[in-house]
C-alpha cells in the first residue's frame, strides 16, 4: 500500500487502499503523543507553512503541533497577517511562499477550490487541504475514520447518521466521499432547507426526523448549526432548531442505543448536542482531537516525501 499523489486536496477520488495506508500510517504516530517526550526527528530540516486564511482552533493547532513533534520548522500565517489583506492574489501569495522553499503548504481558505488552485501553481511544495469553503475537509474525515476504527475495530459495514447543518459542512462532504469509498450506509437528518439533493447524489439517505435516521446507527456525527448564517433564514432560530434536532441521550437510547458519537467541533452545548452526550461514555470527541494530531503528523510525513514510496514501517521507526 502507498500514497503517491503529490497533494491531499480532498477525499473524493481516493482508493480504498490509499485510505487504509493513510490510516495505518496515522496509527503508528498515535503512540508518539502518549510518550513522556513527544518529539522525534522525523522531519528535521523540513519546512511546513500553515496558511490559515479562515479562523480555526483545532485544525490549525493540531497541524502546528504535528509539525513540531516531528522537528519540522513550522511557520504559521493567519488571514490578518497575510498580504492577501493588501490585495495580493492567492496565487501570488503561494508563489512567494514557495520561493522560500517549504516542503508542505497547509491551507485553509473560505473559498471552495483554493487548495486545488494553488496546487496547480506550485512545482515543489506539496499542498494539504485543511478545509476550503463548502468543498472538503479531508484530514477531519480521516481522523474520524481512525477514531471509528480504534473504537469498533472496523470502518466498513457501518450505519452512519449525520445530524445538523450538512448544507454548509465541508466535513459532511468529506465524510460522504469517505463512506462511499468504504461502502457504509450514510443517513443525513436535517431541516428540509439544509438537506439538499446533492447529498442523495453522493449516496446518502435524507431524513427530516431524528427517529428513522438514527434507527440502529453505529455512529452518530453531530454537526454544528452555524449561527453566523441564521440571517439566511434556513431555520427560524437555534431554539426552534434544537427542539427537533439536538443530539440527546433519550433520543440515542431510544433509537441507537449502541451508538457512539463524533463531533468535529466546535459544538454548541444545549443547542446541537447535550452535555450529557458530549461528556458521556458514548462521546469520542476527546479521542478525535488526539487522533487529529496523529493524522496530521502522518499527512505531513507522507507529503514531505510527496511522490516517494513510503511504507508504514518507516513511521514505525520514527
Amino acid at each position: 500500500m502507498s500514497y503517491t499523489r503529490p497533494h491531499l486536496l480532498g477525499i473524493e477520488g481516493l482508493e480504498r487502499s490509499e485510505v487504509d495506508f493513510l490510516l495505518d500510517t496515522a496509527q503508528e504516530f498515535v503512540a508518539i503523543g502518549q510518550r513522556p517526550v513527544k518529539k522525534v526527528p522525523t522531519l528535521r530540516g523540513k519546512t511546513i507553512i500553515n496558511l490559515f486564511l479562515e479562523p480555526s482552533t483545532r485544525t490549525r493547532s493540531s497541524f502546528e503541533i504535528a509539525g513540531k513533534r516531528m522537528s519540522a520548522d513550522v511557520i504559521n500565517i493567519s488571514d490578518k497577517a497575510s498580504s492577501t489583506t493588501k490585495g495580493e492574489t492567492l496565487i501570488d501569495t503561494a508563489l512567494t511562499l514557495e520561493a522560500m522553499c517549504p516542503d508542505v503548504v497547509v491551507i485553509r481558505h473560505p473559498s471552495s477550490g483554493a487548495p486545488n488552485l494553488i496546487s496547480k501553481h506550485l512545482s515543489r511544495a506539496a499542498v494539504v487541504n485543511a478545509g476550503d469553503g463548502l468543498h472538503e475537509h479531508p484530514s477531519q474525515a480521516l481522523l474520524d475514520a481512525l477514531t471509528i476504527r480504534q473504537s469498533l475495530g472496523r470502518i466498513d459495514g457501518l450505519k452512519i447518521a449525520m445530524v445538523g447543518d450538512v448544507f454548509r459542512s465541508r466535513v459532511a462532504r468529506s465524510h460522504l466521499h469517505l463512506h462511499r469509498i468504504l461502502g457504509n450506509e450514510v443517513r443525513i437528518v436535517a431541516p428540509p432547507t439544509l438537506a439538499i439533493k446533492e447529498f442523495r447524489e453522493l449516496g446518502a439517505e435524507i431524513f427530516y426526523d431524528m427517529g428513522p435516521a438514527l434507527e440502529g446507527a453505529d455512529i452518530v456525527v453531530s454537526l454544528r448549526m452555524k449561527h453566523e448564517y441564521l440571517k439566511d433564514f434556513y431555520v427560524p432560530n437555534l431554539d426552534e432548531y434544537s427542539k427537533k434536532y439536538i443530539v440527546s441521550e433519550p433520543v440515542l437510547k431510544k433509537y441507537a442505543p449502541d451508538s457512539l458519537v463524533l463531533d468535529p467541533g466546535p459544538f454548541i452545548r444545549g443547542i446541537q448536542i447535550t452535555s450529557e452526550v458530549a461528556d458521556g461514555p458514548r462521546s469520542l470527541i476527546a479521542q478525535q482531537v488526539e487522533n487529529g494530531v496523529a493524522v496530521r503528523m502522518a499527512l505531513l510525513y507522507i507529503m514531505s516525501a510527496r511522490r516517494g514510496e513510503l511504507g508504514t514501517e518507516d513511521a514505525e521507526e520514527a
